[in-house]
């Protein structure tokens, strides 16, 4: 399903509709072309939807048989994420991850493309055009960096983990409790940003672990095989890799090396500590 001129084929879509839709409207957006989706913190801007339309075009024709699950059609018609159930070929598309942080004119934002098949991720893009990164993996062939080799490495056993989580503007008051166990002697928790930048992160050995409270695969699946194929490892709260296609035990950890997912993962179904945020 996959070979060198479709992975060279989707980089070049996946740029062209950063370069072409996203980045001429950063910094520049009006304020008619931002939107409130579920709440206050969940936007869309104009960027997103013609990126996403640019790039749902352009994947189905690259891989005939193929479909979308985009987060603005989604948005727009639940029904499309049933898809991921399904037997064809799905890209899982974010057009814009971090999108507050685009409208903020911040750097922190990415495109986030996935090639998942019957629930397994065998491809992922993840392209931060402000910061001109393109990361790739490919399932059992590694992932790369601006075409340099990741390997997320694992934290000196001293060292205080720094794990990004769920950010509290995104979070039920069940959720923030399910992540306190963060609060921890020997944890630095923060809240997150763009999640698929937080997982380049952890595939580049500069975060230790990440923690999240929800399931949308436009957030996770490219993020997860990054991670994963840099070295590192993922766990729900059932003791279970995550699962694209959904049904998860939240919240998971996706963390440098499997170690450290697991002492992320008994923080989090250990006792509340004290004074927990």
């Amino acid at each position: 399903m996959i070979d060198e001129q479709l992975v060279a084929r989707v980089e070049k879509a996946v740029r062209a509709a950063a370069d072409d839709e996203v980045m001429p409207r950063w910094r520049r957006l009006a304020a008619h072309e931002v939107s409130v989706k579920a709440g206050p913190h969940d936007l869309v801007t104009v960027a997103d939807r013609a990126a996403e339309r640019r790039l749902t075009e352009e994947l189905v024709r690259l891989l005939p048989g193929s479909v979308v699950v985009g987060e603005e059609a989604v948005h727009e018609d639940p029904t499309v994420y049933g898809a991921l159930a399904g037997d064809a070929p799905v890209w899982i598309v974010d057009p814009i991850d971090g999108t507050r942080q685009f409208v903020r004119g911040e750097p922190g934002f990415c495109v986030l493309v996935a090639l998942v098949h019957r629930g397994r991720p065998l491809a992922s893009w993840t392209y931060a055009p402000a910061r001109e990164q393109l990361a790739y993996a490919r399932r059992g062939a590694g992932a790369t960096l601006n075409g340099r080799p990741l390997r997320s490495g694992a934290p000196r056993a001293d060292k205080v983990l720094e794990v990004a989580a769920s950010h509290p503007d995104f979070t039920t008051d069940d959720q923030k409790r399910a992540l306190s166990g963060l609060w921890a002697d020997g944890v630095a928790p923060r809240a997150c940003g763009s999640a698929g930048l937080e997982y380049l992160a952890v595939a580049r050995g500069l975060l230790d672990a990440v923690a999240f409270s929800w399931e949308l695969a436009w957030d996770h699946a490219a993020g997860l095989l990054l991670v994963t194929e840099a070295g590192g490892s993922h766990l729900t709260l059932a003791d279970r890799p995550f699962d694209i296609a959904g049904g998860n035990a939240l919240p998971f950890t996706a963390a440098r090396d499997e170690a450290t997912a697991r002492r992320v993962l008994a923080l989090l179904t250990g006792p509340t500590p004290d004074g927990a945020a």
